[in-house]
């Protein structure tokens, strides 16, 4: 072979070398490191363009939502959905609300919403209808009373320890009141309604219910009161996710904003401050 034709084959190869060798090192839009579409906000399939619609049940309750109005970014949810659409590059202006009844939500079919927020625990069956983002708050045991119960002095858990409880049959919350301690008196009862009405029946001193539950029958009963949170448990706890359609292009990138949100310490202190603080539930020790 004359060397000049090898000279050229050699530097043909060479050159097809680095060039393969730049390729792998050069930077990938977000289309290509996702496996689908981009995360950029002119090119997310929303409902409306350039918008993006959340949907939430109504009416909406404190202190997930306040004054019954998803739109002015106030209680928990509401500010996670501001939160989410802000690191997805969307101004409040160009954020919307829908009612959505709860069931509704999560069942299948196309929906009227881009995402929705309203206490969805993420469950394997109703991943078989809607798409879960990545969770968004761990789900806490609380203690709800009334202000004639010793209960509704209680400020530890020692305190808490001596008085007699009561939950639902089967549930997390049972179980995190039978964690308490041998000492620990726990009646239990077929449903909350039951439940509710041994409280105010005097039968028990307070009821232990999941904090959206405790959220719940706080604005249903009489004279209620939050005693506050119980410490995490050891196992994997019960979670929220927003929920969107099944299979929807936009769940990758909302999920993205969540472990972004997650990451950056602002869910905690959201969490801190509209279920800490403004919801009266401090976690006791």
């Amino acid at each position: 072979m004359p060397r000049m034709r090898k000279w050229f084959i050699s530097v043909a190869i060479a050159t097809s070398v680095a060039t393969a060798i730049l390729a792998g090192c050069a930077p990938v839009d977000d289309k290509q490191a996702g496996g689908g579409d981009s995360c950029d906000k002119s090119s997310m399939p929303t409902l409306k363009a350039g918008m993006l619609t959340f949907g939430t049940d109504q009416p909406a309750y404190p202190p997930w939502f306040i004054d019954n109005n998803p739109a002015n970014g106030k209680g928990f949810e509401s500010s996670v959905a501001y939160a989410v659409a802000d690191k997805l590059g969307y101004r409040p202006a160009d954020v919307q609300w829908v009612s959505v009844p709860f069931n509704a939500a999560i069942a299948p079919g196309p929906k009227t919403f881009d995402a929705n927020l309203n206490q969805f625990s993420i469950t394997d069956e109703r991943r078989n209808a809607v798409d879960f983002s990545s969770p968004y708050y761990d789900v806490t045991q609380a203690v709800v009373t009334i202000k004639s119960s010793p209960a509704a002095g209680v400020t530890t858990l020692d305190a808490l320890r001596k008085l007699r409880l009561g939950a639902q049959v089967g549930t997390t919350s049972y179980q995190a009141a039978k964690d308490l301690g041998t000492s620990a008196q726990v009646s239990v009862y077929n449903n909350n309604d039951d439940a509710k009405a041994a409280l105010t029946s005097g039968q028990i001193d307070a009821l232990v219910l999941d904090l959206a539950t405790a959220f719940q029958v706080q604005n249903e009963l009489i004279e209620a009161k939050l005693v506050g949170q119980l410490p995490s448990g050891t196992g994997k706890p019960e979670q929220f996710g927003i929920v969107l359609d099944k299979d929807s292009k936009l769940t990758k990138c909302v999920s993205g904003a969540v472990d972004a949100l997650r990451a950056d310490g602002i869910l905690s202190s959201l969490q801190q401050k509209w279920l800490v603080e403004a919801g009266n539930a401090p976690v006791l020790k």
